[in-house]
């Protein structure tokens, strides 16, 4: 097939996670109390902490980041989902689609890197906690933050700019709710060995390094804990980290589902169902995590709220 010219391409079609009518109302519904949540859940966090000066410290500084990267996360795809739902339209423009995708490949990857500090954060409060004042200091705890950002924004320009150099035929139709840079790739008419390459490359790297680095923090935090002599010591050990590995837990066990357990027909319906989980359910659980099994959070909460 001849490939298109790429600047011709006025749209993509989001097929989105059901085409049946009767469903539309539903899913609207569902995903904007979702979002609302989300917004809500995740902006009092972040007011909570910073209007506690009790909670100016390492730990509370990158969970109000992962907090502002969720909202900035999931109002990347979801308002756009929820009014083609309301239109009754499957239509993104193509300079619409690559800006969703520079904004969903970054804010998906500084959330991967602010689950990795926040790892990092707990392994040295429970390995080295005399050095924890010391070691995690406001430097550099802005250093990691700063950091995190410039990489996301350089690989997800990277991987935006390579995605404007393809050409696409007539078939425009993405089989999700979102232009995600992979399923845009597999619509290009031209070569896309170097997409395929950059794409993963990066996934190993920026993906796969990351998660190495929680898995190497929380061996040796599974190794302090075990040190502990005391039964109660062993459990405030663990209760300091509990909230945020379940956070990783759920954010890395979507994803792995997403790219290594679906297979077969409805594969692609499947992906976009996976999806949901990890871009809308876990910014949403999130706060209520964080909240409901920390007391300073809830302390901070009640007094905020009290105002």
């Amino acid at each position: 097939m001849e490939p298109g010219n790429v600047t011709q391409i006025s749209e993509f079609l989001l097929l989105g996670l059901s085409e049946e009518p009767e469903l539309q109302p539903v899913l609207f519904g569902i995903f904007l109390s979702m979002y609302l949540i989300t917004v809500l859940g995740n902006l009092l966090i972040m007011l909570a902490v910073s209007s506690d000066s009790h909670l100016h410290t390492a730990m509370y500084f990158f969970l109000s980041n992962l907090s502002l990267v969720d909202i900035c996360f999931t109002s990347t795809t979801i308002p756009k989902m929820l009014v083609n739902i309301q239109t009754h339209s499957k239509a993104i423009t193509y300079a619409g689609c690559i800006t969703q995708m520079y904004f969903y490949t970054h804010f998906a990857l500084l959330d991967n890197f602010i689950l990795t500090v926040m790892a990092y954060d707990r392994y040295v409060a429970i390995c080295h906690p005399l050095h924890y004042t010391v070691v995690m200091n406001l430097r550099l705890c802005g250093l990691l933050i700063l950091v995190s950002w410039i990489i996301s924004i350089l690989h997800s320009l990277l991987e935006s700019l390579m995605v404007l150099q393809l050409s696409f035929c007539s078939d425009l139709e993405i089989p999700h709710f979102l232009c995600e840079l992979k399923e845009v790739v597999q619509l290009a008419c031209s070569d896309t060995f170097s997409n395929d390459i950059v794409m993963y490359f990066s996934a190993g790297l920026l993906g796969g390094g990351p998660l190495a680095g929680i898995l190497y923090s929380y061996s040796k935090i599974v190794f302090s804990i075990c040190a502990i002599s005391s039964a109660q010591g062993k459990y405030k050990a663990f209760s300091t980290c509990a909230s945020h590995l379940s956070v990783v837990s759920l954010f890395y066990g979507t994803i792995l589902g997403l790219y290594f357990g679906s297979a077969g027909t409805d594969h692609l319906q499947s992906s976009a169902v996976t999806s949901v989980m990890y871009t809308v359910v876990t910014p949403m659980l999130n706060p209520f995590i964080y909240s409901l099994r920390n007391k300073d959070i809830k302390r901070a909460l009640k007094r905020f709220l009290a105002r």
